[in-house]
């Protein structure tokens, strides 16, 4: 594509994300204007429980503590976080997105949110072994996701980009891992005819 057609093409996204940047401005707003000192700490509880050391401590436990399943399901979160951080990560670095509270540095850019892609990865990756558990693990994601707006540190869409990307992430990898987990399993013998067998 020559220059003057990449000029439009860059102008025509920029004016596709305009009404987006609007909407987060006037989303963010709303949210720092219902800040209150009670929920100040919940917020900066659910923000900070989403951080490398205590997601590795809470894999450990699913390691130890599930004597069934532990072992797989921590292996199939560490799959599904590797490829969510890179997707990220990546992002992160191409957008450069200043954050609401007015930090911009290219390394740790707003858009996406690495606290909703992580949390939501593993809210889908738990959420196939303990089904019934669904609703408090989405739950939890969804107050970290909150948090992070809550706490200025996000835009709106920065958490449902990271959350779509985390949750999809993780759908991709588990479905994988359990179709490579059936082809891998030993196939029942076919009964053995009586005559055959000389009975």
């Amino acid at each position: 594509m020559n220059l003057p057609g990449r000029a439009v093409l860059l102008a025509a996204m920029l004016s596709l994300l305009t009404p987006l940047a609007a909407l987060d401005q006037r989303l963010q707003d709303e949210m720092q204007s219902a800040r209150r000192p009670a929920l100040e700490s919940p917020m900066r509880f659910f923000s900070r429980a989403c951080n490398g050391t205590t997601l590795c401590a809470g894999l450990l436990a699913v390691a130890l503590f599930d004597p069934v399943m532990g072992v797989e399901t921590a292996k199939t979160a560490l799959l599904v976080l590797a490829p969510t951080n890179l997707i990220v990560e990546g992002l992160k670095r191409a957008t450069d997105r200043t954050r609401p509270d007015g930090e911009h540095k290219r390394s740790n850019a707003s858009f996406p949110s690495s606290h909703a892609a992580n949390i939501f990865a593993l809210a889908v990756v738990l959420g196939r072994r303990w089904r019934r558990a669904v609703p408090w693990f989405l739950a939890v994601a969804l107050l970290v996701g909150i948090s992070r707006i809550y706490l200025n540190r996000h835009w709106t869409s920065d958490v449902v980009a990271g959350a779509t990307i985390g949750a999809l992430t993780a759908l991709l990898v588990t479905r994988w891992r359990e179709r490579r987990r059936r082809a891998a399993a030993p196939t029942a013998p076919a009964d053995v005819p009586r005559a055959a067998a000389g009975a």
